[in-house]
């Protein structure tokens, strides 16, 4: 039974696991995104996502470089390290967390495993873009009276300014004549 227990273990030892989830994080935190099989992204995801918050909320320079030896500890990568403090602290500033997406992909053809990929959500552009769109059109169930109503009076608009304006290109096609 794995009664209490909050991890999974990856069938390795702590140090091996240890290990690959420092590297799959420092790759995850360079690239944007990694492939790997299901089981390892929701345990990098348990792994990385308090790395990232220990980015945020920092004001002085001990607390920043305090956080900056703590992150390295885990990642045991400078350059990792930098970027996470520079360009990732910057775009999740204002999210409250959930800062990876784990995108499902189907099977692996050798061993039949789940494969998935995991990215950091703020940089995902067509994601961003489709989020911006269906924004501006999404209404919701109670929108719906007053978007009627208002649309209703857009429309009683609308037709006195078309026959505004045909009245003038009529004219103007007239006095071409």
């Amino acid at each position: 039974m794995r009664h209490r227990k909050k991890f999974n273990h990856l069938g390795r030892k702590s140090a091996h696991r240890k290990a690959m989830l420092a590297n799959m994080a420092s790759s995850l935190i360079l690239h944007k995104r990694i492939k790997t099989t299901v089981a390892k992204a929701k345990a990098l995801r348990m792994y990385v996502e308090p790395l990232i918050t220990k980015t945020k909320d920092l004001n002085t320079v001990e607390e920043r470089i305090h956080a900056q030896r703590t992150v390295f500890a885990y990642l045991k990568d400078k350059f990792a390290v930098k970027e996470l403090f520079g360009d990732v602290a910057a775009k999740v500033a204002d999210r409250p967390g959930g800062y990876t997406r784990i995108l499902k992909l189907g099977n692996r053809i050798g061993d039949n495993a789940e494969m998935c990929l995991i990215e950091l959500v703020d940089y995902n552009e067509n994601m961003l873009e489709s989020k911006k769109s269906s924004s501006a059109g999404k209404r919701t169930r109670r929108g719906r009276r007053k978007a009627t109503t208002a649309d209703s009076a857009v429309a009683a608009e609308a037709p006195a300014q078309e026959s505004a304006e045909p009245t003038s290109e009529s004219t103007e096609a007239e006095s071409k004549e």
